[in-house]
């Protein structure tokens, strides 16, 4: 049985929360993850990088000099790529990064990490947050009647788009806002603390569901 600390909506501990099972207490798999990594930079990559080889370099039509007879090194065009402002050899060229993954993987790979992080007692559930306006004054001072450390990397996750929780966490460096339609395992890996809005447990429980 996991549990994890729950807070009020103005930050104050409130006890302790049961969580899902099938996402937070499954043993994490860690080739999964690695591989969850690997395909969602390369899907990040937008592979419009492009050089140009010799035969797209403008100029070089014709032999610069005579081949022999001159002294000079045997050259035919200028647009070689020895030449200053020639051509790229073997240059890049646009092409598409992107790779697959199945979704019971993708599904394994959110439910390992949100594991990890609630067996290292990381994840923190709030009843929601009290913000009837954007103010990050309002925001810090949540954070700080929960004594969590937002000053290190931190991941909050809402059941739905909230606007005002967004706009009160976009001063703070080191603290991300999500909802739970787009929450994905990258996002969780490259947060040391988690907080979770308590309505949005039922919506990562169906993204774990394997």
């Amino acid at each position: 049985m996991i549990k994890a600390k729950l807070y009020d909506i103005k930050g104050n501990p409130a006890g302790e929360i049961e969580l899902p099972e099938n996402a937070f207490g499954i043993e994490p798999n860690v080739d999964v993850l690695w591989q969850y990594v690997k395909v969602y930079l390369a899907n990040q990559r937008q592979g419009t990088h492009s050089a140009k080889t010799r035969g797209e370099v403008s100029g070089g039509g014709r032999k610069p000099w005579r081949q022999k007879g001159t002294g000079r090194a045997r050259h035919g065009s200028i647009r070689s790529p020895i030449w200053r402002k020639g051509g790229v050899v073997f240059p890049p060229k646009p092409r598409d990064y992107r790779l697959r993954m199945p979704k019971k993987m993708r599904r394994l790979a959110l439910a390992s990490i949100l594991s990890d992080r609630a067996k290292e007692n990381r994840v923190f559930v709030f009843e929601g947050f009290d913000l009837p306006k954007p103010r990050t004054k309002d925001f810090i001072n949540i954070l700080d009647n929960s004594e969590i450390d937002y000053k290190v990397p931190t991941l909050v996750i809402t059941r739905d788009v909230e606007p005002n929780v967004i706009k009160s966490a976009k001063n703070l460096p080191k603290v991300q806002v999500t909802f739970a339609g787009e929450l994905n395992p990258y996002r969780v890996i490259t947060a040391e603390n988690v907080i979770i809005e308590k309505s949005a447990l039922e919506k990562i429980e169906e993204l774990c569901q394997r």
